[in-house]
């Protein structure tokens, strides 16, 4: 089963992906933000086959104007979800361990995946499944707010593929995940 799972987000300087309230308003960049730049976001998701993301990610996604995503969406809950009609066709529900829904993805066919929100981005982590993460620097300090990395158990060595920067001050970081097995842990 050759699988592959992919984190492709935004941070602040001082490493958090949303206000403490979820909000996202500093991540435009503000008047400096260039319009036509997607830094590198289609070219990613051209090669992903689907998304994995946390509940709490897809609340924050349903508030957005559009929908943003044309790849099935599978959304990670324990709680009671209602799927709006017009997403019924692309959104589904799971639960299970980190393992478990890559496992059943992968039987359905799916092989690149997209992983998304802070918690499910830890969570996947700790499972040693994410191989790559490519990390947007907003050139702005929030103080606070929700943390892309929490505790991880054992350090996630990662070996640096490129960096890039743009003319408004984000910077991004494209890296690959060392497996645990070539860290000696």
């Amino acid at each position: 089963m050759n699988t592959k799972c992919s984190v492709f987000i935004a941070t602040s300087v001082d490493g958090f992906i949303a206000r403490t309230e979820g909000e996202l308003d500093w991540l435009t960049g503000g008047e400096t933000s260039e319009v036509d730049e997607d830094y590198g976001y289609q070219n990613f998701i051209d090669t992903v086959d689907a998304l994995i993301m946390g509940r709490n990610t897809f609340d924050k996604v349903l508030t957005f104007e559009e929908w943003p995503y044309s790849k099935k969406v599978n959304v990670l809950t324990n709680r009671s979800l209602k799927i709006p009609e017009k997403l019924s066709d692309v959104v589904v529900i799971m639960s299970g361990s980190p393992q478990e829904i890559v496992d059943q993805l992968s039987n359905e066919g799916f092989h690149h995946f997209y992983i998304d929100g802070g918690k499910t981005i830890q969570n996947f982590l700790k499972a040693g499944l994410i191989q790559e993460i490519i990390l947007t620097r907003i050139p702005v300090i929030i103080g606070s707010g929700i943390p892309l990395f929490g505790p991880v158990g054992n350090d996630i060595k990662l070996e640096h593929v490129s960096t890039r920067s743009f003319k408004n001050g984000f910077v991004q970081s494209k890296y690959n995940v060392i497996p645990v097995a070539i860290q000696g842990h």
